[in-house]
């Protein structure tokens, strides 16, 4: 049999459900005020890019966490390399992970995604007004389609034949993230003052 623990409780699941629907307003908030107030095609295309490429490497984090192993980052932690004791961290707490990246991020990635093709297809509607609106929603919301699926496609062939690299990867984003801030994610520092 496989391992059955999960670090998943009931008030984590309330949590991450208040986070989702908070997450979810701020970026439809912002997606709304980004193709309200920015006219530039190209910026809110770009925008639309950076919100399906952070969609398709929370995939990635999330599949790459449930398919690594601690030893490898277990010899780096033993030589203070920074990153590894977090990516360690991160796959003893597999389950959490891959659902924050996997359901949280990516979902709000996809239907934030999906606000911005909306916003980006009346922008092009205003402007080509002699061109068939189902035809441009169509294309737009088939691209979108494309780039996520595709993206994600490729991103699991990296997330399992590199899960370790992606893991250590990560963990040094959070330890950069930790020595810039001061605030740590791990609570490795709590552990290291009660001993």
């Amino acid at each position: 049999m496989g391992n059955n623990k999960s670090t998943v409780s009931s008030k984590y699941v309330l949590g991450v459900s208040l986070t989702s629907f908070t997450l979810a307003v701020f970026f439809f908030w912002l997606s709304d005020i980004v193709a309200d107030k920015i006219q530039s095609l190209v910026i809110s295309f770009v925008f639309l890019l950076i919100i399906i490429l952070v969609g398709i490497m929370a995939d990635i984090i999330g599949v790459s966490v449930t398919a690594a192993h601690e030893a490898p980052l277990h010899a780096r932690a033993a030589k203070k390399v920074a990153g590894a004791q977090e990516g360690v961290y991160l796959i003893r707490n597999a389950d959490r992970v891959a659902n924050i990246m996997n359901d949280v991020v990516g979902d709000i990635a996809g239907t934030v995604s999906g606000a911005l093709g909306i916003a980006l297809a009346l922008q092009l509607m205003t402007r080509w007004k002699d061109f068939s609106h189902l035809i441009l929603n169509m294309v737009i919301t088939a691209l979108i389609a494309a780039l996520t699926v595709g993206g994600k496609a490729a991103g699991k062939r990296i997330a399992l034949t590199r899960a370790n690299d992606v893991i250590f990867g990560a963990g040094k984003v959070m330890a950069g993230f930790s020595r810039i801030t001061g605030i740590d994610i791990t609570g490795k520092n709590k552990r290291n003052s009660s001993r």
